[in-house]
């Protein structure tokens, strides 16, 4: 259920209280004046939203509910549906933006005559913006809409506190905000393109000053956005926009119309069926087409111009996609397009592969790690286009790409090293166009590797890269294997040298006990959720932060996220932008916890007893989603005592609760014994040892693994002999 003016969830709570959504379950068990349910289901029950802002205030957890929350709930009550009143207030934001004189008249005046003057400002407005694209808009503004229609004249409360959050945010950030809530909120209706491969594949695709762009399934626009934001040079000079669904059409107009100058076009169609821009000829396409559908039109389009290269199969949509945006391409543009891995290989498009090789229309097949973009669980492929150019002779080589082997370890997209990614390919590709540089992409083994075309054309025309490009070196040079087998021997050594011993035997001590909880209360440790996510979310990219005195820039830039905590590794996520103008927040929540030297972070999910004491070279990341913080008083508490007894296991079962699908951790449930500090800090030392015996079994079980690998690549590639 939304969260809105009248009602919020749990979720919503956390956020009003800068809180985990743990907090809120426990604040649920231990207080019988929390405010009861008034709706939702059983799991995920809804508040009114009025006694739980009572409530909040009266315990301290609220001074004031923040301006974000406020406008939020506003517009997720809007009598509207939510992206018509979105689409409001992203049109009174680019009023803002661009007439900031007249929106300032406008709220001078009082509600009713600013409601009857607004529509002819905002029409106004749109038409200069968009043109003949603007009606669409127009038509969310002035009168009913679907179910739940309003029109704008009745959105002036509304308006007038998004334009107040303008002040504090600036309108472009404003609308990211709200759109940014909107698709979470709707997060499995949309699927998103993430920051990182939209950045690659404009750089890809140089798209430079003056160039116009085309996303014919655009989305919420994170590649034009991408394109319009990240060229570092001027602004493309057009940016055209073509979806199925016309809310999402009209939200990702304004959009992009915030964010910077360039002509917009954005219109509503099934592309493939209808294509709303039929006599376009762009420089750039950029595309994240959707993936494996069957009723894309192959019964009404057997006869299309637009298959110049073959007619698709009814399992081939992509190849549909991949032929439409070479249409719209002129000649000697390029198209970059994200694509599922079993479009270079099925056995239903070889003919329409082969033909894109022989003109030189594709010029490289790039794999992408799993996790890259969604579906996060197989690893896309990205197609490099380029529009055939007539005088031009075709090109006797295909790149291929495969960056499977820089996938951060550990696996998962929360451990993706998507730098190492984006500089890879680029290299790749810029070595390609460039057959002078050295070494050539033929002998970069393991990245990218230059094929001839006439290798290509078999039966089966198979271009998954994973086939084509030579293994990287695997560290089985005798030499190389030699020198880790002595870094093994040296940790193992040193495992042996610290393998403890329990200096007695006998009956449990009979400590008195206290929680966390008390201890918190009684101001003996403070207790913080993470709130940061372990990717950036969609529509952010990765900016600078300015650090905290004496905190490296690189760890400021960086989260904790739980798995770090589960593996023992350093910082990883990326931290997302946040607007120049305001302190750096994360989703709307407070500022985002950053760790200290001697807290202890505690994972709250999977019900295990990993704990880990932050040391100077992790102190000043951000504190990531799913751990909680425990700062302890040095004067009363041992960070070490506390580490080591929060990972007993007869403490973390106690304090466990159970999900459906998962078991959380109620850290205020954990127990300490009541001891002098002089005995906490003995314990403490002898936890911190523990530590470090553990820490050197983790780097012997790696180097054992690469060891072993290398020792069977050594010998099946002849690089280390049986002898």
């Amino acid at each position: 259920m939304p969260e809105n003016a009248s009602e919020v969830t749990a979720a919503g709570i956390a956020r009003l209280a800068g809180v985990g959504r743990a907090a809120v379950s426990n604040w649920r068990r231990r207080h019988p004046d929390f405010p009861k349910p008034v709706g939702g289901t059983e799991t995920s029950p809804s508040f009114a939203l009025a006694d739980v802002e009572h409530w909040l205030r009266t315990q301290g957890k609220l001074a004031e509910v923040p301006l974000r929350e406020r406008v939020w709930q506003q517009l997720a009550d809007h009598p509207a549906t939510i992206a018509t009143a979105l689409v409001q207030a992203g049109c009174a934001l680019l009023l803002v933006r661009e007439r900031p004189t007249s929106w300032q008249e406008l709220a001078a005046l009082s509600d009713e005559r600013m409601g009857e003057l607004l529509p002819t400002a905002l029409e106004r407005t749109l038409t200069a913006r968009f043109g003949e694209d603007r009606a669409p808009l127009l038509h969310r503004l002035n009168g009913p809409h679907g179910p739940g229609g309003h029109p704008v004249s009745a959105s002036v409360p509304l308006l007038r506190s998004v334009a107040e959050l303008a002040l504090e945010l600036g309108p472009r950030h404003t609308y990211e905000f709200l759109l940014g809530r909107f698709l979470d909120v709707n997060l499995r209706q949309y699927t998103l393109t993430p920051p990182g491969p939209a950045a690659l594949m404009v750089d890809i695709a140089a798209i430079g000053a003056g160039a116009t762009v085309l996303d014919p399934a655009v989305g919420a626009g994170n590649l034009l956005c991408a394109a319009a934001a990240d060229t570092g040079k001027a602004a493309p000079a057009a940016l055209y926009a073509q979806d199925l669904d016309p809310d999402l059409t009209a939200l990702t107009a304004l959009r992009l119309a915030l964010l910077g100058d360039a002509a917009i076009r954005a219109r509503s169609a099934d592309t493939l069926r209808t294509d709303a821009f039929p006599d376009a000829t762009v420089d750039a396409v950029l595309c994240h087409p959707p993936f494996n559908e069957r009723n894309w039109g192959h019964d009404e389009l057997a006869y299309d111009p637009r298959w110049e290269y073959g007619f698709p199969a009814r399992t081939e949509s992509e190849l549909a996609w991949v032929q439409h945006a070479l249409a719209r391409l002129r000649p000697g543009g390029t198209a970059v397009l994200l694509m599922p891995p079993a479009a270079a290989s099925r056995r239903s498009g070889r003919r329409i592969r082969a033909g894109l090789l022989r003109r030189s229309a594709l010029r490289a097949v790039i794999a992408l790690p799993a996790g890259a973009a969604p579906p996060y669980g197989i690893p896309l492929h990205l197609w490099v286009l380029r529009k055939p150019e007539p005088a031009r002779a075709p090109a006797p080589e295909l790149l291929f790409v495969d960056t499977a082997e820089l996938a951060g370890t550990g696996g998962g997209r929360d451990k993706l090293d998507w730098q190492a990614v984006h500089n890879a390919v680029l290299d790749a590709w810029h070595r390609f166009g460039d057959p002078t540089s050295a070494p050539p992409p033929a002998d970069r083994g393991g990245v990218g590797r230059a094929v001839p075309v006439i290798e290509l054309l078999d039966d089966d025309v198979d271009l998954a890269p994973a086939r084509h490009v030579p293994p990287a070196a695997s560290g089985a040079d005798a030499d190389d294997l030699l020198l880790v087998r002595g870094r093994l021997t040296d940790t193992l050594r040193l495992t042996a040298e610290l393998t403890p011993a329990p200096a007695v035997t006998g009956q449990p001590a009979p400590w008195p006990a206290t929680t966390l909880g008390e201890l918190a209360r009684a101001g003996a440790l403070t207790i913080r959720a993470g709130s940061v996510p372990a990717t950036a979310v969609a529509g952010t990219v990765l900016g600078t932060v300015q650090p905290a005195p004496g905190v490296p820039v690189a760890t400021a830039s960086l989260v904790l996220t739980e798995q770090d905590v589960l593996t023992g590794s350093p910082p990883s996520g990326p931290l997302p932008e946040q607007p120049s103008d305001q302190a750096a927040t994360t989703e709307g929540n407070v500022e985002p916890v950053r760790v200290e030297a001697g807290d202890v972070v505690v994972p709250v999910l999977g019900g295990g007893s990993v704990v880990r004491v932050v040391d100077e070279t992790t102190a000043g990341a951000a504190l990531g989603r799913n751990l909680q913080l425990l700062r302890p008083d040095p004067a009363a508490l041992d960070p070490w005592f506390l580490a080591g007894f929060l990972r007993a296991t007869a403490n973390t079962r106690q304090a466990s609760s159970y999900a459906s699908t998962a078991t959380r951790l109620d850290v205020r449930r954990l127990q300490l014994p009541r001891i002098s500090l002089a005995d906490q800090h003995r314990y403490g030392e002898r936890f911190r040892a523990l530590s470090t015996f553990e820490d050197a079994l983790r780097l012997a079980g790696r180097l054992g693994e690469q060891l072993v690998q290398g020792l069977y690549d050594g010998l099946t590639q002849g690089t280390v002999r049986p002898e």
